[in-house]
């Protein structure tokens, strides 16, 4: 069977940078910290006080009070991206078949923010079981997926993926599989979370996986730095517009980049810590190459899973020196998180925007937050510490793993044609 070609035509996002794509771009090559003190609740008495919320969000801007009220954060922040991206696209009436237009989206928790009122007020009240009738469709994960369907008549594949931080990529992933396999001409896909809440914060600082810079959030998301403790909550979402690429052709389409392929696999190791030699790591990456049938010696630059913990930069960093072998140091690399923090399920849908937009505009985001080396990491990689650098990037690709394991790596190409 001839696997057909896969383009993106349109793009959304919604970040701790700034409110569409654009500000997005403008905030990673100025090397620009989304982080700040916490505003959504009372931080005082957690062990981390900060974390990287989306600046000025009001639902008013977007949805009518009364429908706002009936979804979660996490699904707001989708249908906003989603409209950006579709917009994008030039996605309109009559130029595609809408039995043919699916939604997969990706999201690690779902409705946090939702479960987490439902169950403080049931406990705070008399035992009379009073909960909101809209309880469980704000919840429930794949419902971000079913609002954007809803709201454009796209009758397509239509789902949502959970594999924790892997969640957006998983669902680019499906997306691109299923319009390969000629099942759809264009997918909806990316990711969404809205996990700055009490229980995000406490849970997370219970694992012990936060940094707890409180003296200076701005800079506490440090990839690849000596002094990094853990990584910096995020919240937001990204929507990227698959396509069938004759499809795309025929209707006029501009076309940011080319799938080329994408991989995953398991670490089978621990639940929450990577392998420490970084053989998922290292296996989703192999696989994403031979998926894409390019060599290792095509890819210009890697956006890095990078979270800005002690465990997880040097295993993927080592994984990177054994599939890229000499080539790894004429590579850039850039970990994004150290200024939007870490969104997450969502996470990989705006560093695939951040790839795709370096591969169009040449320029390589930095890892910014860098202050000491630390010699785990050989000094001949090349992680574009503290400030963007222009370079031709014709292939990017992109990491993201999971709590449990699950890694995903997707690349992406200028269009060839």
């Amino acid at each position: 069977m001839e696997l057909k070609r896969v383009v993106v035509t349109g793009l959304g996002a919604l970040t701790p940078l700034g409110s569409t794509v654009a500000e997005y771009w403008d905030g990673l090559t100025n090397g620009v910290s989304g982080a700040a003190p916490i505003t959504r609740f009372d931080a005082s008495k957690f062990k981390t006080q900060f974390a990287c919320e989306i600046k000025g969000y009001d639902p008013e801007k977007y949805f009518d009070r009364k429908e706002a009220r009936k979804m979660d954060l996490f699904t707001q922040f989708a249908l906003v991206v989603a409209e950006e991206a579709v917009q994008d696209a030039n996605l309109t009436e009559g130029n595609y078949d809408p039995d043919r237009v699916g939604v997969i989206w990706g999201s690690g928790i779902g409705g946090l923010r939702t479960f987490q009122e439902e169950c403080v007020n049931f406990a705070h009240g008399d035992g009379t079981p009073r909960f909101n009738p809209f309880f469980i469709p704000k919840m429930i994960a794949d419902i971000s997926a079913g609002q954007i369907s809803i709201k454009y008549g796209f009758r397509g594949p239509n789902f949502v993926t959970v594999s924790a931080c892997a969640s957006a990529t998983n669902a680019i992933l499906d997306a691109f599989n299923y319009i390969r396999l000629g099942i759809a001409d264009v997918i909806v896909s990316g990711g969404s979370e809205a996990a700055v809440t009490e229980a995000g914060i406490g849970g997370f600082n219970a694992l012990k996986a936060l940094s707890e810079r409180n003296d200076s959030p701005e800079t506490a998301s440090r990839p690849f730095d000596k002094d990094r403790d853990g990584f910096v909550l995020g919240e937001g979402a990204g929507a990227l517009i698959l396509e069938e690429y004759e499809h795309a052709k025929a209707r006029g389409a501009k076309i940011y980049a080319e799938i080329l392929g994408g991989g995953m696999s398991a670490d089978a190791y621990h639940i929450t810590a990577p392998h420490p030699e970084g053989l998922g790591a290292l296996n989703v990456m192999k696989n994403a190459l031979r998926d894409a049938h390019i060599k290792p010696e095509e890819v210009d630059y890697i956006n890095v899973h990078g979270t800005s913990t002690p465990l997880g930069d040097v295993s993927e960093a080592k994984a990177i020196e054994t599939v890229f072998g000499d080539h790894a140091y004429e590579l850039n690399i850039s970990s994004t998180k150290s200024m939007t923090g870490h969104l997450l399920g969502a996470a990989g849908a705006i560093e695939a925007i951040a790839s795709i937009l370096a591969i169009k505009n040449g320029v390589v985001p930095p890892t910014i937050n860098h202050f000491t080396d630390d010699e785990s990491f050989n000094p001949k990689l090349n992680f574009t510490f503290n400030k963007a650098q222009k370079r031709e990037v014709k292939v990017a690709l992109s990491n993201t793993f999971g709590f449990g394991g699950h890694n995903t790596s997707v690349i992406f190409r200028q269009l060839n044609d």
